[in-house]
């Protein structure tokens, strides 16, 4: 049987920034070294913070954190979560998340291949 019952998946993390360096290195080992990484900022469940400018007080309820994008076609995607889990994992609120979603299509631009092969 093939990876991901012969699919596409699209994995989709988003994790504290300082989790990086050791995330990729962690999809690296499971042979997963292609990644997208977008910086962005989001709200869940890591609690708010207060804080003071000139004097006025503001609330800070957006935590800046790094969404790290794999699609994978012939690697497990159940193994590329996992790698992303320990690799990000602190136990304290706002770790982040992991997504997994069907890819419907993909097409390398340079080679004009499709599918699987575009993987």
């Amino acid at each position: 049987m093939s990876a991901n019952d012969g699919e596409i998946k699209m994995v989709v993390a988003v994790i504290r920034p300082d989790k990086l360096a050791d995330v990729k290195r962690g999809l690296a080992e499971v042979g997963a070294p292609s990644l997208t990484v977008t910086n962005v900022s989001g709200r869940g469940s890591q609690p708010a913070k207060k804080g003071q400018w000139r004097g006025e007080e503001y609330t800070v309820d957006l935590h800046q954190k790094v969404k790290v994008e794999c699609v994978v076609a012939d690697i497990p995607a159940d193994d590329v979560v996992e790698a992303i889990r320990d690799a990000a994992h602190t136990g304290e609120p706002g770790d982040g998340k992991v997504f997994v979603m069907p890819v419907d299509s993909a097409v390398q631009v340079r080679t004009g291949k499709d599918g699987l092969d575009a993987v």
